[in-house]
């Protein structure tokens, strides 16, 4: 099949199913998780078949389709801080297309293709905006355990994976293509208690139709979760990494990477955080490995004021290496992290870093919300350099003694139709520190703005 007319089909479903509606959960983030055999007895609505399609008369074996459709335009001014760099753009679009295939109550195969294309960029497509066609996720998974209380099941194959805050293992839902990884994983799930255990192989993405190939790194690890009686959580996880080229501003070499993590948060009305931290340990090439990183996010939500505005802080401390010609890496790796996590169009990611983020949420009607950021990064270490958001080495730190490297100035809008249509745009105003001024030649201001249509069924 090829990418237009993979597209062309979701675009006649989408058209088919606007307006319909149905009394389901919300779509979940990682579309695996949706459970639609609540629907075994309704009515035979078209919706309602796409959902829950009986392959047996008992009606326990079933077929549910599900899909998206997501539509962005970015433009951009000076996107890497050049003076008279200009004006560009990018239309993102990404096409998404599922099926789950519930053989029993216990066993389960889910399949789900991807589409991810870019138009209008000078530059080319960037690393993470296009992959014309890929299976995005391809596994069986089978329910040792099932009753009403607890729950231990096995994958193997593609999948994808998202945990916690998304810092160190994230879908990065916010790029046009998602991450995912391959291989076997253990899921234990009871009332107040959660535990996965995995190991898998990251894959690196093309731009072509299903070239994706192995990255060469491994990751594996086990992350658990607690829940107490007043809506507080604890996550506990450990997590581990191999890649033979790793890169960090003193040089290129082999790692292995441990990392020793927790996290204590609470989610809901009123009086909301989020704490953080982990360490890790290990060898790169010759070097041993010791750097951190503590996240503090702290926030409060006025239910009944006007807007109910819910006012927030986050502060970041990501460590860096302090001295590039001792015998230890101190640079963090935040090894699969969200994309967008320091804003629309972010090119500092949460290695060697230090953030101050405070932020404004205001929801001016139930489907209208609004959000103004200011975030303000500095290095950690004044010898270390400057990280992508995945974490890859951006620019090196050297030619500078300046800590500071920019504000980020961020506006946001966000409109829910309904379940199925949302809309959102935002724009930010990026102001050099002493730092890019250093390191930057005709430096300038960046200005970046989008908008994104999505529709999901």
């Amino acid at each position: 099949m090829s990418s237009v007319g993979f597209r062309t089909i979701l675009l006649q479903l989408s058209l088919s199913l606007c307006g319909l509606q149905v009394s389901a959960q919300s779509f979940m983030l990682l579309r695996f998780d949706e459970d639609y055999s609540q629907l075994r007895d309704s009515s035979s609505k078209l919706y309602h078949k796409l959902k829950f399609l009986p392959l047996a008369g008992g009606k326990r074996a079933y077929l549910s389709f599900g899909g998206e459709i997501r539509q962005e335009f970015g433009g951009k001014i000076d996107e890497d801080w050049l003076q008279d760099q200009g004006y560009n753009y990018s239309i993102l679009q990404r096409y998404s297309l599922h099926t789950a295939i519930h053989v029993s109550s216990r066993l389960k195969f889910f399949v789900q293709l991807n589409s991810a294309v870019e138009e209008g960029n000078k530059y080319g497509p960037g690393p993470t905006d296009e992959d014309r066609l890929n299976v995005q996720n391809l596994f069986g998974e089978y329910k040792f355990l099932k009753d009403t209380l607890h729950q231990l099941s096995f994958r193997l194959g593609r999948q994808e994976m998202d945990y916690g805050s998304g810092r160190l293992i994230s879908v990065r839902d916010g790029n046009t293509t998602r991450q995912y990884f391959t291989g076997t994983k253990l899921c234990y799930s009871a009332p107040d208690f959660a535990l996965d255990a995995f190991v898998m192989n990251a894959d690196e993405v093309q731009s072509g139709l299903f070239d994706n190939r192995s990255s060469g790194a491994k990751l594996w690890g086990a992350y658990s979760n607690f829940k107490f009686h007043n809506a507080e959580h604890l996550d506990l996880y450990y997590l581990g990494i191999k890649r033979n080229q790793a890169q960090f501003e003193v040089g290129k070499g082999r790692e292995v990477r441990h990392t020793l993590a927790a996290r204590y948060w609470r989610k809901g009305k009123g009086f909301v955080y989020n704490l953080e931290a982990a360490y890790q340990f290990g060898t790169f090439s010759e070097k041993n490995i010791s750097a951190w990183t503590t996240a503090i996010e702290l926030g409060y939500t006025f239910e009944y004021l006007m807007f109910k505005p819910s006012v927030n802080l986050r502060n970041d401390y990501v460590s860096g290496d302090r001295k590039l010609a001792d015998g230890t890496l101190q640079t963090f790796n935040p090894l699969y992290p969200k994309g967008g996590y320091f804003g629309f169009n972010p090119l500092i990611g949460p290695s060697n870093l230090i953030d101050i983020h405070p932020y404004l949420l205001l929801m001016i009607t139930d489907r209208l919300s609004v959000q103004a950021d200011l975030i303000f990064n500095w290095r950690y270490a004044i010898q270390d350099g400057l990280y992508r958001p995945g974490g890859t080495f951006n620019a090196a730190g050297s030619g500078s003694r300046h800590h500071y490297i920019g504000t980020t100035h961020l506006l946001s809008a966000d409109y829910q139709f309904n379940r199925h249509i949302a809309l959102s745009c935002g724009g930010q105003y990026f102001a050099l520190g002493d730092f890019l001024k250093d390191i930057t030649p005709h430096w300038a201001n960046a200005k970046y703005f989008n908008a994104q249509f999505s529709f999901k069924f």
